[in-house]
């Protein structure tokens, strides 16, 4: 095939296409006419000698060869877009950007309260808006709807960017009334009550059957290879309830380090290392490749890695 020959504009329709997965979508994305797209999707099947998208129950979807070529086409339109991109530096202290990052409670605890602080003297106007796991789909980050997320991921899709954040170990938090205090084994943290906190990934979160061990993640992980199960009393997502809990009940709170750290300066309070071994565990940041060379997404992911180091 002679590049020459081949209207680049396709790959743009291609990469467009494959992000949709709809005709009318795409069309209203690169604000053409349905009809324009439906035959720029023919005109790529003949290019590619390929259906590249067919019609299923379950909408459009892509063909095997789509899927290997969206990589490179992505890859491809990405640098460009980084080649043609005016060569005009961000300005934090002029810009009114409202940037859209997806974070957990946990990410929110122990690093946003400062990512927060340090845009109020560096980036006045700038508005930060900060949606909750639930709120997203892997899509929107995908298509640049929401500017990052910051998580422990157990898998993200091959398109993504990410960066590692920090590695956080585990601690236990229990009010120092708590009869567990002294000779803290891993017999008496098995006879204590325990509160459960995590949200991990993206999308609505569903209930949890405490009998499902490989859902209920790290901790009980590693509980279940000793062959020893723990007593779960209350089941959280947020990361200040797991320790208000502990504060004021005799319950047991499991939870990565930094964030136990919130309280330690809580003379009610005492911090404890599990007695026995949990694998750290990675928070990271990930963003979608159309936001991969915009200079204001790499201007903060750039802050947001320095104040993580700080932090550390």
């Amino acid at each position: 095939m002679n590049i020459a020959k081949v209207d680049l504009n396709l790959l743009v329709y291609f990469d467009v296409l494959m992000r949709e997965r709809s005709v009318t979508r795409a069309a209203a994305q690169l604000s053409i006419t349905q009809p324009a797209m439906s035959n720029g999707l023919k005109r790529l099947r003949e290019l590619f000698n390929d259906p590249i998208l067919v019609r299923t129950s379950d909408g459009m979807t892509p063909t095997q060869r789509a899927l290997q070529l969206q990589p490179v086409v992505r890859d491809a339109i990405s640098r460009l877009e980084a080649a043609i991109q005016p060569q005009s530096d961000f300005d934090p202290l002029t810009s009114e950007r409202t940037f859209r990052i997806m974070a957990s409670d946990y990410a929110e605890s122990t690093l946003l309260l400062e990512v927060i602080r340090q845009l109020n003297q560096q980036a006045p106007n700038i508005t930060l808006d900060v949606i909750t796991p639930s709120d997203v789909t892997f899509h929107d980050v995908e298509h640049g709807k929401v500017d990052m997320a910051i998580n422990r991921f157990e898998e993200l899709p091959l398109s993504f960017h990410q960066k590692v954040i920090w590695y956080d170990s585990f601690s236990c938090v229990v009010n120092k009334q708590n009869p567990v205090v002294k000779h803290f084994t891993l017999d008496k943290y098995l006879k204590g009550q325990h509160i459960w906190v995590s949200k991990t990934g993206f999308g609505v979160g569903v209930g949890i059957d405490p009998n499902e061990v490989q859902k209920l993640g790290w901790v009980d992980l590693e509980l279940a290879k000793l062959g020893r199960k723990r007593h779960i009393r209350v089941f959280t997502r947020h990361y200040h309830v797991a320790l208000q809990l502990a504060r004021e009940q005799n319950l047991i709170a499991t939870l990565p380090s930094r964030a136990a750290k919130i309280y330690k300066d809580d003379s009610n309070m005492v911090i404890l290392e599990p007695p026995f071994d949990i694998p750290p565990i990675a928070l990271k940041m990930a963003w979608s490749a159309l936001l991969q060379h915009d200079a204001g997404h790499i201007w903060l992911r750039r802050l947001i890695i320095d104040i993580a180091k700080e932090l550390s």
